[in-house]
């Protein structure tokens, strides 16, 4: 008797066309296995289950978004009850790594080769990382709230969060600084697939939205300064009322 091979209570995903699934194959026995068609498009529902993940790491750097639904709905886990811990644990691994990447484009620098300044510019380094990301994720979810055409739970807050930081892998790979922009492009390309994927918007609003995330965080004084007056005005203007 077969036996329908589940992630546990969660959905799965077609990632052909996305259409939610209750099992992406169906077990015989072990190492004995057939996938599964989906029944909206008719195609096999995730053919990457029988691939290695190398296949499947070329797929992601080459955007495609049938890798990026196997990764985000088939493989990581969105509808767990510990969704909250998987989050910080990826937000606190995506600053260190980000900081680490900042940290190695400045090592050149002769500052960084006296050890008594070792220290203190680590500290920078991890706060200037910090500040930058926090107002991307700020603007990130600010944009999806105002121009994502669905309603949006806190759950898909969190998924759109989770996509956004694992499509930002290529950015932490070692490359010279001279190529840094162009790495800067292909991790916004990334996370813009990866933002359609979650959120099933069209691809200049998804663009648009993470366009503007990533130039708020490197104009983040700007955006830090813009906000602080902006606050300041509405409490004022609330004052005088």
């Amino acid at each position: 008797m077969s036996k329908s091979a589940k992630k546990g209570e969660e959905t799965v995903v077609c990632v052909n066309c996305g259409s939610r699934l209750n099992t992406l194959y169906i077990q015989y026995s072990p190492g004995n296995i057939r996938l599964i068609k989906c029944d909206n498009c008719k195609a096999v529902a995730d053919p990457y289950i029988e691939c290695e993940f190398m296949i499947i790491l070329i797929d992601l750097i080459l955007h495609k978004p049938k890798a990026y639904r196997h990764l985000l709905y088939n493989m990581l886990s969105f509808k767990s009850e510990d969704i909250k811990g998987i989050i910080w644990k990826s937000a606190l691994l995506f600053l260190l790594l980000d900081a680490i990447r900042v940290f190695l484009l400045k090592r050149y620098n002769d500052d960084y080769g006296n050890s008594s300044l070792l220290m203190p510019k680590c500290r920078e380094v991890f706060l200037d990382v910090l500040l930058g990301n926090i107002v991307f994720i700020v603007v990130l979810l600010l944009g999806t709230r105002l121009f994502v055409n669905c309603s949006l739970t806190i759950t898909s807050y969190l998924e759109i969060l989770l996509a956004v930081f694992v499509s930002s892998f290529f950015k932490v790979w070692e490359f010279p600084s001279a190529v840094l922009y162009i790495i800067e492009m292909f991790v916004l390309s990334s996370n813009a697939v990866a933002f359609r994927v979650s959120t099933q918007q069209e691809a200049i609003r998804c663009i648009g939205i993470c366009l503007s995330a990533h130039a708020a965080k490197f104009l983040r004084l700007l955006v830090a300064i813009s906000i602080t007056v902006f606050f300041f005005s509405v409490i004022l203007f609330t004052g005088n009322s």
